[in-house]
């Protein structure tokens, strides 16, 4: 089960929440198979992570490189993301 609820709201793009009663552990280190971009909707402290580098706010655009391995730290609240899949 994916720890998140997903909505696609156009081709390549969709809008998914992270519940704050997430398990910290389901929120593991992972790679996609495209490039993406995320966007936080709303303010949030929740961080992202990827290999390699120091955890980030999670403001503004954030570019995920396919292959790059990635995660999200949990933060207070729900999280509602923007996701873009790159072709």
């Amino acid at each position: 089960m994916l720890p998140f609820k997903e909505q696609k709201i156009s081709d390549n793009n969709y809008i998914r929440t992270f519940y704050q009663d997430v398990d910290s552990g389901d929120l593991y280190w992972h790679r996609d198979f495209e490039d993406r971009i995320i966007e936080s909707i709303e303010k949030t402290d929740w961080k992202f992570q990827l290999d390699d580098k120091l955890p980030i706010n999670i403001e503004g655009e954030i570019f995920i490189p396919k292959g790059v391995y990635h995660r999200l730290i949990k933060g207070t609240g729900d999280l509602m993301i923007r996701l873009q899949k790159l072709d």
